[in-house]
């Protein structure tokens, strides 16, 4: 067996249209998993990895958008999903695509938009892959470069920092590189082994935060959230100031505590992890206006860490040019 060949796991309660989806893509030379129900695309989706699941939304045990909701929140880098259905409406091809599907496809399937669809997927995830092998790749190597006084003394202070579990809170314009000073902090400190695990928390729905953050139960199966996944680590919350108000309470109890439940839990689960936010907002006046707690502002400020912009210490730009220059000449 090719290890190279797309693996497809095509999921629909009809044996007629399993059998038709997988001679069609056997044909063009992929390798097929095919399961009937939700049960056996869960256990098959672990045990084959599949680069593409072409999805049935109606389906006897479990709904097509319930399973991909279950999906997308266990699995942070989720292959493409394309929906299938035979009862197609605007509605449902909506929610689809809001909740991560890839594209929809009505039944009776068109042989042409089907493997149309199922190219363009793959290639949509082998580029989602490559672009996370290299961010990985990027923030493993790479650390703040320059030789000015400015970077010097940020990362020294950093490296001190990061014997102690203080939270540090780095402030400044977007685009200084906030994140990477604090990576660099993470690999400097006992935490340095765990995962550093970074959120933009702007990016989350208010409906969906609680998960996000706290993970949940659902049939006695367990779905880790942030903090749980960084545990023994680092979480990174980038740009706090759009976090949502209803959430900034729960993580200020979670903080104090270092302890959470579980979006239908009922157990109190405990987690060592660092937190270092960022924010480029004058945060003096988020907290004036209301759009964000005080209580959780100093809990999350305990040390603050000012970056500046590269035009206040463009003396680095030389040398910055020529490090980036050599890393991809040698990455090439």
């Amino acid at each position: 067996m090719n290890t190279n060949t797309p693996r497809i796991l095509v999921v629909d309660d009809e044996p007629e249209i399993r059998r038709l989806v997988c001679e069609i893509l056997e044909d063009e030379g992929y390798q097929v998993a095919m399961a009937e129900n939700a049960s056996v695309a869960r256990e098959l989706k672990k045990s084959h990895e599949p680069n593409l699941i072409l999805l049935d939304i109606w389906m006897p045990d479990m709904d097509g958008i319930t399973l991909l909701k279950e999906w997308v929140a266990e699995d942070l880098l989720l292959c493409p999903v394309v929906m299938m259905s035979g009862h197609g409406s605007v509605e449902a091809a909506v929610e689809a695509t809001r909740l991560g599907a890839y594209d929809f496809l009505e039944k009776p399937l068109s042989l042409a938009k089907l493997l149309l669809i199922v190219e363009r997927a793959l290639e949509a995830g082998s580029l989602l892959l490559e672009n996370a092998g290299l961010r990985k790749q990027l923030v493993v190597d790479i650390e703040p470069v320059g030789k000015s006084a400015t970077v010097i003394r940020i990362k020294d202070q950093l490296k001190r920092l990061a014997q102690h579990d203080a939270r540090v809170l780095f402030f400044g314009e977007a685009g200084v590189g906030k994140e990477l000073y604090a990576r660099y902090l993470h690999n400097n400190s006992s935490h340095r082994g765990g995962p550093f695990i970074d959120i933009a928390v702007g990016s989350i729905s208010p409906e969906n935060s609680a998960v996000e953050f706290f993970g949940k139960e659902n049939q006695g199966k367990v779905y880790p959230g942030l903090l749980e996944r960084a545990h023994k680590g680092t979480l990174f919350l980038s740009e706090i100031g759009g976090m949502d108000k209803a959430i900034q309470l729960k993580l200020l109890s979670a903080l104090e505590s270092s302890s959470f439940l579980r979006v239908g839990g009922s157990e109190a689960v405990r987690v060592d992890v660092r937190v270092v936010a960022s924010t480029r907002l004058a945060m003096d006046e988020e907290i004036k206006s209301g759009r964000f707690r005080q209580d959780l502002y100093y809990l999350l400020n305990e040390v603050a860490i000012n970056i500046p912009p590269l035009r206040e210490h463009s003396e680095d730009v030389p040398g910055m040019l020529s490090f980036y220059v050599d890393y991809f000449v040698s990455q090439d």
